[in-house]
């Protein structure tokens, strides 16, 4: 039995790395023979929710032991190196990648964004860690130039979320809008997509997705005060659960993270993006698919043009387009007996 662990910001119920974990653990399942272990921040919660070993991410002593233990060490994916968020969380995700080295484990840096890294000892921490991996895999072509500078050797890969398989079927009453606290977050905004909302799906039922309660649910619940300030008698229902499911059914969706987006586009669902990074304008971009940004400084009456004239076969074609490619990773894990 192959023994792997997995490192990733896991157990706080964020959507996205939430799915990407979901996707993780059911290809691994489906090679064979492997025992998963997740470090996570909710250790109850990950292994209900997967059927794998759960152990806290700050257990030392366990997480040493677990990483000893293992054949293969997976970090990822999301964007855990990098400084932004705080130089703590990459020095964490750092010491975890360089304990699967010391212990001479096989290390695969899974579908991750690299950087930004803003601090020298950030860039040089990660460019000595990732020198010595078996595998990197990146999910940018930054990421992937970075590396390129450094002389390491990476792959682009799309996001695992599109090797996700889904059963949509559309519900033409209802609209989807998804929020998430952001530092460039503002009232205006939230005044315009409530206007554009109400202009134009007053009829429809209005779902409110909170895809991290800990920092979005709030958020949600002043956005549906706002609607119901405008129109008391819209319906309006604020979705925390069944995510996928429910985006799967939606006519149109409005949305600021960039896992939202990407699951709507693989329903057909018709889709605008709230344009808060780099890597929501690249995927909307791509997808040529409408935007609202920050400012919010857009004709709305345009921008419902654009998403009211949207083809759910092209919306379809386009997610369809993106495969995630398993070979180097399934590679990884032949051992001779």
């Amino acid at each position: 039995m192959v023994k792997v662990a997995i490192s990733g910001y896991y157990g706080f119920r964020n959507f996205g790395d939430e799915a990407i974990l979901s996707v993780l653990v059911k290809h691994l399942k489906e090679l064979g023979n492997i025992d998963i272990t997740v470090f996570s921040g909710d250790v109850e919660f990950t292994s209900k929710t997967y059927d794998v070993n759960s152990i806290k991410r700050f257990d030392v002593n366990n997480v040493i032991r677990t990483i000893k233990a293992s054949d293969v060490l997976i970090s990822g994916g999301g964007s855990l190196l990098q400084d932004v968020t705080s130089f703590k969380s990459l020095v964490y995700y750092s010491l975890i990648i360089a304990l699967g080295l010391f212990f001479n484990k096989k290390v695969i840096i899974f579908a991750q964004g690299i950087g930004p890294l803003n601090s020298k000892p950030a860039g040089f921490i990660v460019k000595n860690l990732l020198k010595q991996c078996s595998l990197v895999t990146v999910r940018d072509e930054n990421s992937l130039n970075l590396l390129k500078n450094w002389g390491i050797p990476a792959s682009l890969v799309c996001d695992p979320i599109y090797s996700m398989s889904i059963t949509s079927k559309t519900e033409l009453n209802t609209v989807g809008i998804q929020l998430r606290e952001f530092k460039t977050m503002n009232y205006n905004l939230l005044h315009k997509l409530a206007l554009l909302i109400i202009t134009k799906f007053s009829d429809k039922k209005i779902e409110i997705f909170s895809l991290q309660r800990s920092q979005d649910l709030e958020l949600c619940k002043r956005f549906e005060h706002i609607l119901r300030t405008f129109n008391p008698d819209i319906k309006t229902e604020i979705v925390c659960d069944d995510i996928v499911h429910k985006i799967s059914k939606l006519e149109y969706l409005i949305a600021m993270r960039f896992h939202a987006i990407l699951i709507a586009l693989k329903c057909g669902v018709k889709t605008c993006a709230v344009n808060y990074d780099v890597k929501v304008e690249k995927l909307a971009s791509d997808a040529s698919i409408p935007t609202i940004s920050m400012d919010a400084h857009e004709n709305l009456e345009d921008v419902y043009t654009k998403l009211a004239n949207l083809k759910k076969d092209e919306l379809l074609r386009f997610a369809n387009s993106k495969i995630f490619d398993w070979t180097e990773f399934d590679s990884l894990f032949v051992f001779s007996k």
